[in-house]
């Protein structure tokens, strides 16, 4: 085990959006498939339930519907209904959206974003230089970056618990853990922030595990499972949205070795299908 406190772990999707699997996977198909929208609920024993990220929700929508915003929705087709918001899984979990404490952002991407709004007494944990990375860029910038400012609230900062380089907070996750920038996020060896950075400035994994499995939420570094075991990265082309390809590079080396010196962890992309059907959710079915 490389956490050293148990939680319990909820997978789930609000909504999905839609690209051609060949600029996820190499050689993959050209036609479209659809990548869920994922995000989880984790039971802390001392914090209760906290989220990392929220999916997609009706405020995307709002915040798209005019230019140039609305290159967002274009570029990336949406389709979500209410009943996939996070506020409706926590429901069937039998939890209100004010239970929320916590709510983790890997980055600041619409699609992990979009439903913060709908908790309003949680406060947000994320690395510095996620937001710093996008919080002053003009709007089509912005764009380009997949970040949409109305998707967070106005006291965004009033709420944030930024994660500090502090001492204390920088840890290890084992001698042979690939990833080297570590975070105890609470002190308590519960929850593992990980960088890995590539895909967007900043980007946060998460190590944890529960009674049963050791999980690491990889975020978009990359974007199905079988990426990291077939050894396949994104077409080229999939560089124009990353905000570093080499560090992507770098990272997507590591977990490919993290999944051959650790195959017992159970590797969680926040948009791999076939992960959440098996161990979440899925957020596909009708």
């Amino acid at each position: 085990m490389l956490t050293t406190t148990p939680v319990k772990i909820y997978l789930g999707a609000a909504g999905y959006c839609t690209h051609p699997e060949f600029l996820t996977l190499r050689g993959g198909r050209l036609s479209t498939v659809p990548f869920p929208a994922g995000f989880a609920c984790i039971i802390h024993p001392v914090h209760g339930p906290i989220l990392l990220d929220t999916g997609y929700s009706s405020r995307l929508f709002e915040e798209t519907a005019r230019l140039p915003n609305a290159l967002y929705r274009h570029i990336t087709p949406v389709v979500y209904r209410e009943e996939d918001s996070a506020v409706h899984f926590l429901a069937g979990l039998g939890l209100k959206a004010s239970d929320i404490r916590y709510i983790i952002l890997s980055h600041f991407h619409g699609d992990h974003i979009a439903g913060v709004r709908d908790f309003p007494e949680a406060q947000f944990i994320y690395l510095p230089r996620a937001y710093d990375a996008v919080r002053s860029l003009g709007p089509i910038a912005a764009v380009k970056a997949g970040f949409l400012a109305g998707l967070l609230p106005e006291d965004f900062m009033a709420r944030s618990l930024p994660v500090t380089c502090e001492p204390e907070r920088w840890t290890r996750a084992g001698e042979a853990f690939p990833f080297d920038e570590v975070y105890d996020i609470f002190g308590d060896g519960s929850l593992l922030g990980v960088d890995v950075s590539g895909h967007a400035e900043g980007m946060m994994g998460l190590l944890l595990r529960t009674e049963e499995h050791d999980y690491f939420l990889c975020a978009d570094a990359v974007w199905s499972s079988r990426a990291f075991r077939e050894q396949r990265r994104p077409n080229i082309l999939a560089g124009i949205i990353m905000s570093n390809r080499q560090e992507y590079h770098r990272n997507f080396d590591k977990l490919v070795q993290l999944h051959q010196q650790f195959p017992h962890i159970r590797i969680v992309p926040s948009h791999c299908r076939d992960v959440l059907d098996a161990w979440g959710t899925g957020g596909l079915k009708r």
